[in-house]
């Protein structure tokens, strides 16, 4: 360790007549009608995988990717040609039984391991491969036709299934999945959270909110997440692969959801969705944005690039209203003209402008609690029920969020003061230790920034942050990453994130050098140590009462990827383990 110191079968009915999973009942609504706004009190309270099996609810099989829903109406082929505008395919294989037959279609999907009988296979164009070399595949699990671009129709064709080429045949799957699942998505109540940081926490606020919006009306209905940590449909939860899901998994889930109940969900828009269709078909009836850091600049040529990508979300092809971030650079453009949508403001540092204000912020170890003011004299006491600054306005988001789909300001206030954690968002770990521990996603400079001079608040003894930087993506981050936490923590441990196909010792080193540009008299006890368990451990030695320790950059993932090979770990349970190890055998201190 080096120191530097100091300091299946289409369903339906015979005769053609909808089964009863595309028969949906009038848009739902959590409004029970016209209310006053009251005043509340809220009191704060004490869980990335490879793509899965899904077992499905009510079934035996189990099938990769997103749920289905469990009845779907056939579509006919030739009315989705007709839709992309493209030639009637011709029906059936040659030769078949049926070949004279309409072709019908009960579901869609870009993946070839997931195709279930009555598919459409999108086979895709992609940087080293084509979805078409997977054709085979695809028709031997039952695919029913084909849908891709003109370099991928030779090869389709060759199964002898119907094709329908396109130019561009991702942005168009969106549009065909909302029409074979009957468009699911018009039946919930949607609202999208965009931006860099606070996605995932704004997203389970707002789904509290909602909860508590459902308690309250007569068959309220269940409520729906989606996001980076999972997907919840009412109280079950999947895994998930990505922030947003693809099209084609996107519509089955809403439909999925539809079928099961729910009424109305909250969902991250990351802005690779945006910009490669994977909310195509989707219309939230509000959009947030929360603000905008530098990420992903492995993706977008630059912060202008990204601002333009996470905008998308407020034109009227994707939304009905958005609520923004006065605080945020970025949120005042989409405030003063950059949304085609109507947009309500609001403001964590009381920007007297904002529609919504926070003030008299209380911040705790565990929470913080505020005051909201809104228009027409609106007042009501709220609560974050995590810890930092920064959740303040990730929770007054949510409430404004919601008060703009239409639920009462004191019940959305009070949904969101009862969500018990988000997780790995400031998550505390208490093993019995006489000192606050937590795991955190912070994963940014401006991220880990935030959270740790948030820490610091709360902290009567020192502070000692373990924090690594990924591989493969964002490297002009590393050295300012490394020089925050070494300028804000007592204890800078430096080690391995995901390193993906990068040298560790070679990001390390990056972080190392931005650690030593921090002036010796302003920074930290740095320490580097490759092995992320060991970093853990280093931290842990390290604490005594009234300290903190937060292990930063993982959050809620379970594995990390070395070299291409994504082994279990989970920073929440190695933390745990490295306390309980130490409360059983102290050792000396190491304090620097």
């Amino acid at each position: 360790m080096t120191t530097i110191t100091p300091d299946g079968t289409p369903d339906g009915t015979p005769d053609g007549t909808p089964a009863p999973g595309n028969c949906s009942p009038p848009r739902p609504s959590l409004r029970p009608g016209p209310v006053v706004p009251g005043t509340l009190t809220a009191v704060s309270h004490a869980d990335q995988s490879p793509k899965a099996q899904h077992a499905e609810k009510g079934g035996s099989g189990t099938y990769p990717g997103a749920p289905r829903p469990e009845r779907v109406r056939p579509t006919p082929l030739a009315d989705l040609a007709e839709q992309l505008g493209c030639p009637a395919p011709d029906a059936g294989r040659p030769g078949a039984a049926d070949a004279a037959r309409p072709v019908m279609v009960t579901g869609i999907t870009h993946d070839s391991r997931a195709v279930r009988p009555g598919d459409v296979y999108a086979a895709l164009p992609g940087a080293r491969l084509h979805g078409a070399d997977f054709v085979a595949q695809a028709a031997d699990l039952g695919a029913t036709a084909v849908l891709t671009d003109p370099s991928g129709a030779e090869r389709a064709a060759a199964t002898g299934l119907p094709v329908l080429v396109v130019d561009n045949p991702r942005a168009r799957m969106g549009a065909l999945a909302v029409s074979i699942y009957g468009a699911p998505g018009e039946d919930l109540l949607q609202i999208g959270i965009t931006g860099t940081s606070g996605k995932t926490t704004t997203a389970y606020l707002i789904e509290g909110g909602l909860r508590a919006a459902a308690a309250k009306v007569p068959d309220g209905g269940l409520t729906g997440l989606i996001g980076t940590v999972e997907t919840r449909i009412g109280d079950e939860r999947i895994k998930s692969e990505r922030t947003t899901p693809e099209a084609t998994d996107l519509q089955a889930l809403f439909a999925v959801m539809r079928e099961r109940g729910v009424r109305a969900l909250a969902m991250e828009v990351s802005s690779h969705a945006l910009v490669l269709g994977r909310v195509d078909g989707c219309v939230f009836d509000v959009a947030i944005f929360n603000n905008l850091s530098p990420e992903h600049m492995e993706f977008h040529s630059g912060m202008e690039d990204y601002f333009q990508a996470k905008a998308q979300l407020f034109t009227k092809a994707r939304s009905r209203a958005g609520v923004v971030n006065l605080d945020d650079e970025y949120g005042k453009r989409l405030a003063e003209g950059e949304s085609e949508v109507p947009v309500t403001t609001f403001s964590a540092e009381g920007h007297p402008d904002a529609d919504w204000r926070a003030a008299d912020v209380e911040v705790g170890t565990l929470g913080s609690t505020f005051t909201v003011h809104g228009p027409d004299g609106v007042t009501l006491r709220a609560a974050s029920p995590i810890a930092g600054p920064f959740n303040v306005a990730n929770a007054l988001a949510a409430i404004v969020s919601l008060v703009v789909a239409g639920i009462d300001a004191q019940t959305a206030a009070d949904g969101v003061a009862a969500v018990p954690g988000v997780p790995g968002r400031l998550e505390r770990i208490d093993a019995g230790q006489p000192y606050l521990a937590v795991v955190d996603y912070a994963h940014k400079t401006d991220a880990v920034e935030s959270v740790l001079r948030a820490l610091r608040k709360v902290t009567d003894g020192k502070l000692h942050a373990v924090l690594g930087c990924g591989g493969d993506r964002d490297p002009h981050k590393r050295a300012p990453m490394g020089a925050a936490v070494a300028r804000l923590a007592d204890t800078a441990v430096l080690t391995s994130d995901n390193p993906r196909g990068e040298d560790p010792l070679a990001i390390l080193a990056t972080m190392l050098a931005g650690a030593a540009e921090v002036p010796i008299h302003e920074r930290g006890t740095v320490l580097v140590e490759e092995e992320r368990a060991v970093a853990i451990a280093a931290a842990v030695a390290r604490a005594e009462p009234g300290d903190t320790v937060i292990v930063a950059g993982k959050g809620h993932e379970q594995g990390q990827d070395i070299a291409g090979v994504v082994r279990p770990f989970d920073d929440r349970q190695v933390l745990r383990e490295a306390i309980e190890a130490s409360l059983k055998s102290p050792q000396p201190n190491h304090q620097g």
